[in-house]
């Protein structure tokens, strides 16, 4: 999804200034790119076309030298492409092409948010969200994963606000051009992909958790996120054990206001999380061990380009298996098991024969975002534990980790990892054969392999499950507190979650569970979540609630549910106002594919 052309010419380095306009809501910016020529003998940049939507470009220049440049006509998600004309002939050498510019109001990166929108009421404040094609819109760039730089940046911002940035903090002072305003300058010497450059500004504060980690967030959530992250250096070791020395420096964490639509964002030395992990008793930490993961799958090794997504398979995969040395194997057998699940949910969801469930989809003319689910994380998921069973644990991790190191700093294609699969166990090479490799990468719905997970941990969410899809009237006043006493967070949630697959319960039964479990009560929002199988079931009382916990939050794993469930309920219609009436506040990949689901005009 790039107009540019990295066999050409990539980009080695950024060197990125900033300055942030929150009355008019853009980005006045500067970019140099240092630029390395594949090609002998060119004098038009074309291949070093650059991806850019909705910029204002203002001038660019090459080596301080006047350069022409046109843009193309606007592409529906792809933007418009750059071309830049030299003004002299490049033969296998660097150049440094300057673009100023300016970013739209509507940057589908950038999320600006008013005071009102924030925590803390009394501060504007600005967060990023480049992941998969949107860096385009806040730095023209090569914005494709199989281009990685490294990136230095000033950033200046009033001087109330705080910067932070996916890079190491490089100090800060007074802009000498604005004495009401502060420049913060960032580093970062590790070579990443364009999609895991981020930015927050805000009324930010932090706590250190850790000898190489912070929390950082608007003082309402700062000490709530110190508390519930404060396992992360257990998790960095772990992680470190398992895949190799963590190079990036320091791993932050960033609490965003309740807007940002994903679990977690792994941009390198600044995971962003949504406040909605803020469960009060760190059950819900394990997202952590996900982005924490994917400082070696996603950010060191990176997928080559959106249809090779297996990354996000290792990365669950390395999550899991920091869960297996923190928590015990019977507990990764557990997550593994609610993964499955979830890949059911989002097969049932695309179609069984929609290719989007492929594990290699082609996302030819597909928006990737369009294209976003839990089947690469779950599908690839299933697939190395499948190679797993195959090979045997030990040997397997021992690949993983090797195949960290030896692609380490690169991208990689799914055809990379295979034919180094096949290299590494060459000496099992008739097992991996007998593996049905185009069921597994190239065909739509679920794997052709089961795994066999252990359900020790699993079994009593379903036995509790069961007793309510099969219960009687008369058979509800046997069930009490006692039922979900001993349950951990994680099986409560795991029980909810399986009801959610099943036809909705009468009406009695929904009732009578918060009569003994009191669910509306927790802060926890997995199990919150539990409004969805309220409304399916046509409760009234829960309608006000579904909503509010849609709109109070924009975490799309919760917010397009929760609306989704109205759509075909005599309640649409309230549903579509309140959607109208928060759209603003959403992020605009939520807002546009909420639309979508609600089937209303984007």
């Amino acid at each position: 999804c790039s107009f540019s052309s990295p066999s050409r010419c990539v980009t080695k380095h950024l060197n990125l200034r900033l300055r942030l306009d929150f009355r008019r809501r853009v980005i006045a910016g500067t970019v140099e790119l240092t630029v390395e020529a594949l090609e002998d003998g060119f004098s038009l940049l074309f291949l070093q076309t650059l991806d850019t939507r909705d910029l204002n470009i203002v001038s660019v220049s090459a080596n301080q030298q006047p350069a022409r440049f046109a843009l193309g006509s606007k592409h529906s998600f792809k933007g418009t492409q750059l071309d830049i004309t030299l003004p002299f002939h490049l033969s296998g050498q660097h150049v440094i092409v300057q673009v100023v510019y300016e970013t739209s109001p509507s940057a589908s990166a950038l999320q600006w948010l008013t005071p009102e929108q924030t925590a803390g009421k009394k501060q504007p404040y600005l967060f990023s969200q480049c992941q998969a094609h949107h860096c385009r819109s806040m730095v023209p760039c090569q914005d494709t994963p199989s281009v990685k730089h490294t990136y230095y940046a000033q950033v200046s911002v009033p001087k109330d606000l705080v910067a932070v940035m996916s890079a190491v903090r490089d100090g800060q002072e007074e802009d000498p051009e604005d004495s009401g305003r502060v420049i913060y300058r960032f580093r970062q010497p590790v070579s990443m992909p364009s999609y895991l450059i981020a930015i927050v500004v805000g009324a930010l504060e932090s706590r250190e958790i850790g000898p190489r980690s912070r929390v950082w967030s608007e003082k309402e959530f700062v000490d709530k996120a110190a508390f519930e992250f404060s396992e992360t250096e257990t998790m960095l070791k772990t992680a470190e054990y398992l895949a190799g020395p963590y190079v990036w420096g320091q791993y932050d964490i960033l609490v965003l206001p309740p807007s940002f639509p994903y679990g977690g964002m792994e941009n390198p030395c600044l995971t962003f999380a949504t406040p909605t992990l803020l469960a009060g008793d760190k059950s819900l930490s394990t997202v952590i061990a996900h982005e924490i993961s994917h400082s070696w799958t996603g950010n060191l090794v990176t997928n080559k380009t959106w249809e090779h997504f297996l990354n996000e398979g290792h990365t669950v995969y390395l999550e899991r298996m920091i869960g297996r040395q923190m928590y015990g194997e019977p507990f990764r057998q557990f997550k593994a098991m609610g993964g499955w699940k979830d890949l059911q949910d989002s097969v049932n969801t695309f179609g069984a024969n929609n290719p989007l469930t492929n594990l290699v989809p082609s996302l030819q003319d597909v928006d990737p975002d369009d294209a976003f689910s839990s089947v690469p994380y779950e599908k690839g998921f299933a697939l190395l534990y499948h190679l797993e069973e195959l090979l045997g644990g030990p040997v397997f991790m021992g690949f993983v980790k090797s195949y960290i190191q030896l692609f380490a700093y690169g991208s990689a294609t799914t055809e990379d990892w295979k034919n180094y699969l096949f290299s590494y166990f060459k000496d099992q090479a008739e097992v991996l054969k007998r593996v049905d490799w185009n069921a597994w990468m190239y065909t739509p719905g679920m794997p052709p392999v089961k795994p066999r997970y252990d359900a020790t941990l699993a079994d009593a969410c379903i036995s509790l499950s069961q007793r309510w899809i099969t219960a009687t009237e008369p058979d509800l006043d046997g069930f009490s507190q006692s039922d979900v006493k001993t349950l951990s967070s994680h099986q409560l949630i795991e029980f909810l979650s399986l009801l959610l697959q099943e036809n909705p319960l009468p009406l009695t039964h929904v009732k009578r569970m918060q009569e003994v479990y009191g669910l509306n009560a927790f802060t926890n929002s997995e199990i919150r979540f539990w409004l969805k199988l309220c409304v399916r079931s046509k409760w009234e009382e829960a309608v006000p609630l579904a909503l509010q916990m849609a709109t109070e939050q924009g975490r799309m794993k919760f917010t397009r549910p929760l609306f989704e469930v109205f759509n075909f309920s005599k309640y649409r219609d309230e549903a579509l106002r309140v959607f109208t009436a928060h759209r603003a506040a959403m992020h605009p990949v939520t807002a546009g594919l909420v639309a979508k689901d609600l089937k209303v005009d984007a």
